[in-house]
């Protein structure tokens, strides 16, 4: 018997925590492609601190995915000499406020060197940071430094928000000739959600740039990515119940930013609330809110919100849930939307 779309799809679905998606598209990624090598502090045979690279070593060997000094600038410079000969490095940053000692590397050399060349040179390189707060660590532990990234010209910076979604687009991210920052939502690592295995990556579609509509509605627009995903679609079932109907976007991309999917979103609901965990001060949300303004002025009913971390140093683990976007703080911020 012949299975069809629906059955196959059945059969190559399983249930996976969020890291171990990245993992399986890790793998996978691997298998297509000899030349995709692993490189970062204990991702071998301990697998990682959150074990994300487990079993890869084992499988792959010790010259694919290669154990490194704890020296962050070391493993981005040599990522980019090896970028140049050939090969398409995958790099783990253990924490994201351990990315900063290679922030030379990353902005003046792995963001510029395609422009410095006329397009001559192609880095594909992959950072893999899991970033942002929820797992009760501290400053260096729970950051959220995409901004910084997005900032750089020469650079994409995305952020999957669910299980499958770190799937396909870690495998998107590595067949992708430009760098490429991947930011992994660290708290949510151990939330399991369904995953298709037969999806490989789709780069010639633009998919690791567009942003996807998580959840239909038409009151008000709910930007996230990455960690606040889940913090909105909670957002939009509370609010539902009474009678406020909220479209949840998941931005996928920081950048280059989908700012059609948004603003056409914003266009039917006539409001927009920005979350992320990132210092809300010249954060994300600052250039979504400029963009929507611009371009949907007249069909906006409120000012545009935004709802990200203070302007403080992260805070210490026991008061790090009064800091992060809380499902309170995110249906303030709808109600005052609604209130214009």
């Amino acid at each position: 018997m012949t299975a069809t779309v629906s059955d196959t799809t059945a059969e190559t679905t399983q249930r996976l925590p969020f890291a171990k998606a990245i993992t399986e598209g890790l793998r996978a990624a691997m298998r297509r492609d000899d030349k995709v090598m692993l490189m970062g502090e204990d991702i071998g045979k301990l697998g990682g601190v959150f074990r994300v690279t487990e079993g890869l070593q084992a499988e792959f060997g010790d010259h694919r995915v290669v154990d490194t000094p704890l020296a962050e600038s070391g493993i981005v410079g040599t990522a980019i000499g090896l970028a140049m000969r050939g090969y398409s490095p995958v790099l783990e940053i253990q924490f994201d406020g351990f990315i900063f000692p290679a922030y030379d590397q990353i902005t003046t050399q792995l963001a510029k060197m395609h422009y410095r060349s006329k397009g001559r040179i192609k880095l594909p390189i992959v950072i893999r940071v899991p970033f942002g707060g929820g797992i009760g660590a501290v400053e260096h532990h729970s950051e959220s430094p995409e901004a910084l990234f997005a900032h750089t010209p020469g650079l994409r910076v995305v952020s999957p928000g669910s299980a499958h979604d770190a799937y396909t687009m870690i495998q998107e991210a590595i067949a992708s000739p430009d760098p490429v920052l991947f930011f992994e939502p660290k708290g949510r690592y151990w939330e399991k959600g369904p995953v298709d295995l037969s999806v490989g990556p789709r780069v010639e579609a633009g998919t690791l740039n567009k942003a996807a509509i998580a959840r239909a509605g038409s009151d008000v627009t709910m930007v996230a990515y990455g960690p606040t995903v889940a913090t909105a679609l909670r957002s939009a079932e509370a609010a539902a119940q009474e009678g406020i109907s909220i479209e949840v976007v998941d931005l996928r991309a920081i950048s280059p930013l989908d700012t059609d999917t948004i603003v056409e979103s914003v266009r039917r609901t006539g409001r927009c609330v920005v979350v992320h965990e990132a210092v809300s001060y010249m954060g994300p949300g600052a250039e979504i809110a400029a963009r929507v303004t611009e371009r949907c002025f007249y069909e906006l009913q409120a000012p545009v919100l935004r709802v990200g971390g203070f302007h403080h140093p992260y805070p210490v683990a026991k008061l790090e849930h009064d800091y992060l976007p809380s499902l309170d703080r995110v249906l303030d911020a709808v109600d005052r939307v609604m209130a214009h």
